[in-house]
């Protein structure tokens, strides 16, 4: 290119063809220096005795595993053992297939799963998407953000959820929506069952710790979920009308301590 340069230059522009003899010659030892730094003998020169790899694969693990070693020195470790690798995709198993050639004639096979469209290295965790399956509509997305923080299991890209987070995992990975009772669902949260009952989320949870009234969790910490059917069943409303009273299912065949009058 320098050399282009200088050719096409009008010979009366002094200053011009100055500079570009300048920068031709600056090209010039640079390509010289990088000459020099050029190994006499290629890869393929070197004769590398097989018997001087037989006990390597041995001792392959400690030397990988030292204390101390650079990624640099396993780099170069790589390098000296591997010949060449040789890539291919399975598109029945949807594998990339890689087969390693050691130097002394050994080969072996790496497979690994060939990422689908759109997939990349920031993916939301299996163990995510499972909660996120499990409670997608029983409950809202602040919920579930809450219970996968509270789980401690990071978003893809190593954050804490929200709601918004969650919402976006679900449109991508086709995941329904929540779906309370009042919008024709099954379920209700705490706050919902309460708002509905005309109680209080305190006096609710004491009518589930008490058994009376049934609720789930997905993991222990996670909010409670109520069936609607269950929050109009007579035990439970025969235990709401108890003002003031514990909240527990009468027995029929127990004598009560105390009468009514």
């Amino acid at each position: 290119m320098a050399e282009r340069r200088y050719a096409a230059c009008d010979p009366d522009n002094r200053l011009i063809a100055a500079q570009l003899e300048k920068n031709w010659e600056a090209a010039l030892q640079r390509v010289r220096g990088l000459e020099g730094r050029q190994p006499s003998a290629t890869p393929s020169d070197i004769k590398v005795d097989p018997g001087a790899f037989t006990n390597l694969a041995d001792n392959l693990s400690t030397a990988w595993n030292t204390p101390g070693v650079t990624m640099r020195a396993r780099q170069q470790l790589l390098r000296t053992l591997i010949t060449d690798i040789i890539v291919d995709v399975d598109d029945e198993a949807r594998d990339v297939v890689l087969t390693i050639h050691w130097r002394g004639g050994q080969h072996s096979e790496l497979r690994v799963r060939k990422p689908r469209a759109g997939e990349h290295g920031c993916a939301t965790a299996e163990d995510a998407l499972a909660v996120m399956r499990s409670m997608a509509g029983r409950w809202s997305d602040e919920h579930i953000a809450a219970s996968l923080n509270r789980m401690g299991f990071p978003t893809g890209e190593g954050k804490t959820w929200t709601a918004h987070r969650v919402s976006s995992v679900r449109r991508v990975r086709a995941i329904h929506a929540y779906r309370s009772a009042e919008k024709d669902g099954e379920w209700l949260t705490m706050t919902e069952a309460a708002k509905l009952s005309g109680l209080t989320n305190h006096a609710i949870r004491r009518l589930i710790k008490a058994g009376v009234l049934p609720a789930v969790q997905v993991v222990r910490g996670a909010p409670y979920q109520i069936r609607a059917a269950d929050l109009a069943s007579e035990a439970t409303k025969t235990a709401m009308a108890r003002k003031g009273r514990p909240c527990r299912v009468t027995d029929a065949d127990t004598l009560p301590m105390f009468t009514d009058t």
